[in-house]
């Protein structure tokens, strides 16, 4: 990279006296403009005349004046035989194409990376060290799988993992010298179980073709993960109807599980689901389900396996419960928040409502 010195003062009299151009070595501007990188400036010089130069600097953005270039811009005052000269440092190379976060970062555009690793390396560089004179924080870095071998580049330039999904991952850098503030991977894996109950006083349940050793003959209720961006009162009704094929309608959480170091060391929350079946023919999932059907409460409470487990029992006490109507559980209802202007939701108790007909206890 070339960092170059104008001065139209210094230009124009070279013109007229037929001056030439030389260099000065790198090693001073390294010392003094700290990017951290390779410099080659080129000084206009008068031959029969001494300089002596004196050293300024002061950064600034210049990317309101240049169109679709961001250059960096120093300022740089000297003394020419007793003469106060100011002159400017830029440097002709684009920086990486990026936009401001609302915490004082960037996001870089993953669409206009360069896709030669030399160019990355060197523009990824004069990028961190433009970000740096512009006060920025954090680096936001996504490199798609196609341009994967980009990678090893940045971690070598600092960057540390952050996250990692089937089409890309996520880099990150912090710039400032003080602790990162950089908020960590997603900790929590969101899975949900459903309590689908007919007027028969049937629950559907499931037999598992995978399954630990421990829960061999277990009888369960469907379960399964809530997908990206998908609501829980939605993925429930999703799992319930792959993996048994019956149609249903949500009718609140009856309450929900905390778990640590559940998988690749993340935490696991669990929401135990009221369910109303709108269709009664069963069609087993044949990747996932060995077997389906409905059973009688009373048979599904007594299997030894829920008789045997803490949190099974008191997850059955808490749904006859609320079949008693001495429960209600947590419904759902969509609210749009100021902060975001976004449709929200959120999940609460209302006794008031004539639907739900049940009492908290």
């Amino acid at each position: 990279m070339e960092l170059k010195y104008v001065d139209s003062k210094a230009i124009s009299m070279c013109k007229s006296v037929g001056m030439e151009m030389m260099k000065f070595s790198s090693s001073f501007l390294d010392s003094k403009l700290k990017f951290g990188v390779n410099v080659a400036p080129k000084f206009c010089s008068c031959k029969g005349l001494s300089m002596k130069a004196s050293y300024s600097r002061t950064s600034y953005d210049a990317t309101s004046s240049v169109t679709k270039k961001n250059f960096l811009v120093d300022t740089f005052s000297y003394q020419i035989n007793g003469t106060n000269r100011t002159g400017l440092y830029f440097r002709d190379k684009w920086v990486l194409d990026a936009s401001d976060d609302e915490y004082g970062g960037v996001l870089v555009n993953a669409e206009r990376l360069p896709s030669n690793p030399g160019k990355f390396t060197s523009v990824l560089r004069a990028s961190l060290a433009h970000w740096k004179v512009k006060g920025k924080k954090g680096v936001w870095l996504k490199l798609p799988v196609e341009k994967c071998d980009l990678v090893p580049i940045a971690v070598k330039e600092g960057f540390q993992y952050h996250h990692a999904e089937k089409g890309y991952v996520m880099l990150t850098y912090w710039i400032p010298d003080e602790p990162c503030l950089l908020p960590s991977n997603a900790s929590h894996q969101v899975g949900v179980g459903g309590f689908v109950i007919n007027d028969k006083n049937e629950v559907l349940v499931v037999q598992e073709k995978h399954f630990a050793p421990a829960l061999s003959g277990l009888w369960k209720i469907p379960t399964g993960f809530i997908l990206e961006s998908e609501e829980i009162f939605t993925g429930v009704v999703r799992e319930v109807k792959e993996e048994t094929g019956i149609d249903t309608k949500f009718v609140e959480v009856m309450a929900f599980r905390h778990a640590q170091n559940v998988a690749f060391e993340k935490s696991d929350l669990f929401f135990v689901c009221l369910l109303r079946p709108l269709s009664k023919h069963i069609k087993v999932d044949d990747l996932e389900i060995k077997a389906a059907k409905w059973m009688p409460l009373v048979e599904f409470v007594e299997q030894p396996l829920i008789q045997g487990d803490d949190m099974f029992k008191k997850i059955i006490d808490i749904f006859i419960a609320r079949l008693g109507k001495r429960y209600c559980g947590l419904s759902v209802h969509q609210l749009v928040s100021k902060f975001d202007d976004k449709l929200s939701t959120l999940y609460f108790n209302t006794v008031d409502d004539p639907d739900l007909n049940c009492e908290a206890s």
